[in-house]
C-alpha cells in the first residue's frame, strides 16, 4: 500500500499508527496525519512516530491511496466536508469510527472502495481484536491489503456490516471491561494484605494463562471452568458469589448497552 492519511489524531489513530510502524507494515514517511485542531497533539504524534502532517495545501490527501477515518463520531460529517474535494477518485477509505455506516461515508465522500473496522487499543502492541466489513467496490487486491494491514495489529475477522455494532461492544470496548475487572481484583487482593506489585503480577499471569488455555487446548470455556472447580472448594465459593450477583446477566447488559450506543452514534452521524 502506498500512502495512508489518518484523519483524526485520537487514541485509536495512535494505536493503529504505532502498530503498523512497530510491525514494519509501512514506513513512517508514507504515513500522514491531520486533525481539525490541537496542534500540540499533532506535534506529539509527529515527534513520537516520525510521521508527516498534512499541509495546508492538502497534497497528501490528493496523493493518498488510503484514507483512515479516525475522528469522533460527532465530527465525521465536518471532517468529510473538509477532505472530500481533495481526494482522488481512486483513494479507498477505511473507517475505524464506531457506529458510522458505509452509507454515511459514501454520502460524504462519494462512491469508492470503503471498509469499516473496529480495532481496539491493543493495536499499539500488535494484539488488537478487530472486525472488518467491506463494500462491493473493494477488489481482491485491496481486500488483501486491508486485511494485511489490520492483521499487522492483531487478529481480524470479516463480518457483516450490521455485526460491527456487536464487535464494537465486544472487542472494541472489551479492553476497558478487562481493565475494570483487573482494578476490582487488585482492590480485593490489596484489601486482604497482598502488595500491589504481587497482586498485579498474579492477575496478569492468570489472565494470560487462561487465554492461552482457551487458545491452545481448543476446549470450551465451560469445560475449563469445571476443571478448575472442585465441589465444595474455594473456586466454587467464588463462583457462587458471582452467580448470586447475576454476573452473566450483568455482562449481557454491558454488551447490550454498548451495542445500543454504537447504533445511536450511527444514527446521529
Amino acid at each position: 500500500m502506498g500512502t495512508i492519511v489518518f484523519v483524526g489524531a485520537g487514541s485509536m489513530a495512535e494505536a493503529i499508527i504505532a502498530g503498523i510502524l512497530n510491525n514494519e507494515v509501512m514506513q513512517a514517511k508514507d504515513v500522514y496525519l491531520m486533525n481539525k485542531s490541537d496542534d500540540e497533539r499533532l506535534s506529539f504524534m509527529q515527534k513520537t512516530y516520525g510521521i508527516s502532517l498534512v499541509c495546508q495545501e492538502r497534497i497528501a490527501l490528493r496523493e493518498a491511496d488510503l484514507i483512515v477515518l479516525a475522528t469522533k463520531p460527532k465530527d465525521i460529517k465536518e471532517a468529510m466536508r473538509d477532505i472530500t474535494r481533495f481526494l482522488n477518485d481512486d483513494a479507498a477509505v477505511l473507517s475505524v469510527i464506531a457506529g458510522v455506516s458505509m452509507e454515511t461515508i459514501e454520502k460524504g465522500l462519494g462512491k469508492r472502495p470503503i471498509a469499516r473496522s473496529m480495532p481496539n487499543t491493543s493495536a499499539t502492541i500488535g494484539k488488537s481484536a478487530s472486525g472488518v466489513s467491506m463494500n462491493d467496490l473493494v477488489d481482491s487486491t485491496l481486500r488483501k491489503q486491508i486485511l494485511d494491514l489490520l492483521s499487522s495489529i492483531g487478529v481480524v475477522k470479516e463480518v457483516q456490516e450490521d455485526e460491527l455494532h456487536t464487535v464494537t461492544a465486544l472487542s472494541g470496548s472489551g479492553p476497558a471491561y478487562i481493565y475494570f475487572m483487573v482494578e476490582a481484583l487488585e482492590e480485593a487482593a490489596i484489601a486482604r494484605g497482598l502488595s500491589n506489585d504481587v497482586a498485579r503480577e498474579l492477575i496478569i499471569q492468570t489472565f494470560e494463562g487462561a487465554a492461552a488455555m482457551l487458545r491452545q487446548t481448543g476446549e470450551e470455556p465451560e469445560l475449563l471452568r469445571k476443571n478448575v472447580t472442585s465441589p465444595g472448594g474455594t473456586t466454587e465459593a467464588g463462583l457462587k458469589a458471582l452467580e448470586s450477583r447475576l454476573f452473566k446477566e450483568t455482562i449481557q447488559e454491558c454488551i447490550n448497552s454498548a451495542e445500543r450506543r454504537s447504533r445511536e452514534l450511527g444514527a446521529l452521524s
